[in-house]
Order: structure tokens, then C-alpha cells, then sequence
């Protein structure tokens, strides 16, 4: 009971998050643009000296520690020379810095929070394989919210089978359960 009263938050945000993806177009009805809109937060000039051979992964990182935005990302791999553009992921409103070395200018811009692309953004948030303790920690909420409904599921079935009065209608509901997943497993 604990432990699924502690998982609230994980339960309702998958709920939410598999309805909104699986009636997209609806969801998205309600918003004027199929993408949102980025919005400048900050301009500035900024110039960085990245030692030879700094490759442009690297120059991101740099650039994201200077203005206290580390966390995980994605770079463009912009050629010696060209602006680089970085996509600073977060779970409320992603970012895109871009840093052109011809000018030494810094544009940061935030991208305008819609409900519909915050719950895609958690629910297929993956981790292990970044440097971040909160990406580590959030990966690990998710496993132990996946082997929690493993437990129930399987709980489920002692219960039923421990209980005689319910295996009847426990066996219907297992096996049109089953039947209508592998249906839809052959099908999809």
C-alpha cells in the first residue's frame, strides 16, 4: 500500500501521458501550431576559448556548465567555425542555445510549455546512460514504478487462485485478458 501511494505521481503521469499520445491529434487540436514556439529568454555576447582538438560535444558541455544549464542534451554537429545549436532537454520546457563563434553571440531560447509535449517528454524519459544524478534517479523511479506493476500483476494471480470463489470468473478474465493481447500482438 505504501509503496503504491508513493508511486501517485509515476501511475498518473503514465495514465495521462499513454491517453494524451494515443488521441494526439485530439490533444493537439487544442493548441494553434503542431510545434511550439521557442521564446528568447537571454542574448548576450560570450566568447569561449576551447583548446584545440575540442570537439563540438565537448564545447557544449563547456558552454552549459558557464551558464549553470548542465543537464542532458543534444548537439548539432556543427562544423569547425559554425554556430553550434544545443537542445538543453528538461521535463517542463526543453531549450535551445545557440552559440555562434563568428560573433560571440549567445542566444538562449525557451520553448513555451504545452501539457501535451511535457507528458511525451516524461513518459519516454530514459537514463542510465547520461552523467546526471537526476536522470539516474528519475531511471530509477521508472524501473521501480515498472517491477511495482509487475508485482501487482502477479499478486493478482496468487490472490485469485488463493481465493476458491474467484477462479471462475479470475480464469475468464486471464484468459480473454491473454487471448485479446495476443490478438492485438498479431495484429498491430
Amino acid at each position: 500500500m505504501y509503496l503504491g501511494l508513493f508511486l501517485v505521481p509515476w501511475m498518473l503521469m503514465y495514465a495521462l501521458s499513454t491517453l494524451a499520445m494515443a488521441h494526439r491529434p485530439f490533444v493537439q487540436s487544442f493548441y494553434a501550431t503542431d510545434k511550439p514556439k521557442y521564446v528568447v529568454e537571454r542574448e548576450r555576447v560570450r566568447s569561449w576559448t576551447f583548446a584545440p582538438g575540442t570537439t563540438t560535444k565537448e564545447k557544449a558541455a563547456l558552454i552549459l556548465r558557464d551558464l549553470g544549464l548542465e543537464g542532458r542534451h543534444h548537439v548539432s554537429n556543427a562544423k569547425e567555425g559554425a554556430p553550434i545549436v544545443i537542445d538543453r532537454q528538461h521535463a517542463l520546457s526543453n531549450r535551445r542555445i545557440k552559440f555562434d563563434p563568428a560573433t560571440s553571440r549567445i542566444t538562449i531560447e525557451r520553448e513555451e510549455f504545452r501539457g501535451l509535449n511535457f507528458l511525451e517528454r516524461m513518459h519516454r524519459r530514459r537514463g542510465f546512460q547520461d552523467p546526471y544524478v537526476v536522470e539516474d534517479t528519475w531511471a530509477f523511479s521508472a524501473d521501480l514504478t515498472v517491477l511495482t506493476l509487475v508485482f501487482w500483476g502477479l499478486s493478482g494471480i496468487g490472490l485469485w487462485w488463493g481465493i476458491r470463489q474467484t477462479r471462475v470468473w479470475g480464469a475468464l478474465c486471464l484468459v480473454s485478458g491473454t487471448a485479446l493481447f495476443a490478438l492485438f500482438l498479431a495484429l498491430i
